[in-house]
């Protein structure tokens, strides 16, 4: 046999190897290995409250998750040529009032108004108006 013919038989004997080994990858699972490999429904069991737990509303249980809480003391709108002119002792026009109550949000959520107060040099706010459960769900909705 030539160089050549030898080449040549190579050749033929690698790519038939390559064809059966394609022909494998793109064969179906036998049906055998596809019932091994279904997965069974999860099952979980009922949450039951501890003893010291009233039937469920265990608010204890959430105490600890922080929250962010904010004052907002207004908004306005300006256009960007208007932010790139501010300068030290600018002063912003917001849209509340003097003397309106301010936003308190828990998350971004009103939860209460209130006024500013000092205490010890630090900025507070006393809470004047609490939003109701009801007045909370009904803002939810709608948002």
């Amino acid at each position: 046999m030539s160089a050549e013919n030898s080449s040549t038989a190579e050749q033929d004997a690698m790519a038939a190897e390559w064809a059966a080994a394609l022909a494998e990858s793109k064969a179906p699972e036998p049906a055998s290995e596809i019932a091994a490999e279904q997965v069974a429904p999860a099952s979980f069991a009922n949450f039951t409250p501890t003893a010291g737990s009233a039937a469920g509303n265990d608010i204890n249980m959430i105490l600890d998750i922080p929250v962010q809480l904010s004052v907002e003391l207004g908004r306005t709108r300006i256009p960007i040529k208007h932010i790139l002119q501010l300068a030290q002792g600018s002063v912003v026009e917001l849209d509340a009032l003097a003397g309106e109550p301010m936003d308190v949000l828990v998350n971004g959520y009103l939860i209460a108004q209130g006024e500013v107060v000092v205490v010890n040099d630090k900025f507070g706010i006393r809470l004047t108006d609490i939003v109701t459960p009801s007045e909370r769900m009904r803002r939810l909705s709608k948002g």
